[in-house]
């Protein structure tokens, strides 16, 4: 049975997470703003250590265990950037940390993993598999399973998020959010929408294997094949149990866009060619939906969630290769 999770928790997990993660930066970009006539800010997500927001939601879970269940450890399954997050946060608390992982992980979020120290188990070709073995460790061993997204502690660390933009930018009208099991648009909308019913939440994602775009279609969680994407951080399913994340996103979410994966591309190179940001494709869509001119105009800030910058330079080279000096051009 899920509980009702309220903005004091997301207050409370902004106290407890603050001697392991900094506030990040909130920038304008110039050259966005130009685009779209109205002022564009990115929320630099991916200047934390691992290079991801997941870093926050890990943080308030994991400080959140008792001593005992630290002690015992702790384990999780990932498409990389969570799986990253719990092993910093245990890393730096000295507890123990496996991480379930599919085949599809990249090779650069593969690397980070092992130069953090924890046990990495490879599981399948979907983070849903990855999920299994990882409750299996659970029961074997003792671990307590760090959630992706279905947490309420998850959640509001993710949530802390909404609470610095609304330090740093009063005029916030838009934020536009990568969505992929809904932890982090779930805690950035109740943080903003707790103070601000008047600001607009977008959800951004990839065509192919939208998991929760397609579960609120049908009104309840679905399952859907992987797919290859550049933005492989935002799949895996939602859960056909999920307790939170589902209908909060159904609360909180005001609209969704999808993008091609040659929009995500080409976001990726103009922010490398443009600002020189390097962002992973899950971050991208947020900048694709923008230059894709798919948020509707209104007046005020629009922030865009930066979430992480774990991309293969292989990828990130290719791509500015393929678009930096000819398309962007235009």
């Amino acid at each position: 049975m899920s509980r009702r999770i309220d903005i004091k928790e997301v207050e409370r997990a902004q106290k407890r997470i603050a001697s392991l993660v900094n506030k990040t930066p909130l920038i304008e970009s110039f050259v966005l703003s130009e685009k779209l006539g109205r002022p564009v800010y990115l929320k630099l997500e991916n200047t934390h250590d691992i290079g991801a927001f997941k870093v926050r939601g890990a943080a308030n879970k994991i400080l959140s265990l008792s001593v005992e269940e630290k002690v015992r450890g702790v384990t999780t399954y990932s498409t990389g950037n969570h799986g990253m997050a719990v092993a910093f946060v245990a890393k730096k608390l000295g507890i123990r940390a496996v991480v379930c992982i599919s085949s599809r992980v990249p090779k650069a979020k593969v690397d980070s993993l092992k130069s953090l120290g924890a046990k990495i188990e490879v599981v399948g070709k979907s983070q849903d598999a990855a999920g299994v073995r990882c409750y299996e460790l659970a029961k074997e061993k003792g671990y307590t399973v760090i959630e992706p997204f279905d947490d309420p502690f998850v959640i509001a660390g993710q949530g802390t998020i909404g609470l610095e933009l609304l330090e740093d930018l009063p005029d916030l009208k838009d934020v536009v959010v990568p969505l992929s099991g809904g932890g982090l648009l779930s805690g950035i909308g109740l943080a903003l929408k707790s103070n601000r019913s008047d600001i607009r939440i977008t959800g951004v994602s990839m065509e192919q294997s939208a998991v929760m775009h397609e579960s609120i279609k049908a009104g309840k969680p679905v399952e859907l094949e992987e797919s290859e994407t550049l933005a492989d951080s935002l799949l895996g399913g939602i859960g056909f149990n999920n307790q939170y994340t589902f209908k909060m996103v159904q609360t909180f979410m005001d609209q969704i866009v999808l993008s091609s994966e040659e929009e995500i591309g080409y976001a990726i190179a103009y922010m490398m060619d443009k600002q020189r940001i390097i962002m992973e494709g899950a971050a991208a869509t947020g900048i694709a939906a923008i230059l894709g001119n798919n948020v509707a105009h209104q007046n005020g800030a629009l922030a865009v969630i930066i979430t992480g910058q774990n991309v293969d330079m292989s990828i990130l080279l290719q791509l500015i290769k393929n678009y930096t000096f000819e398309k962007s051009k235009n």
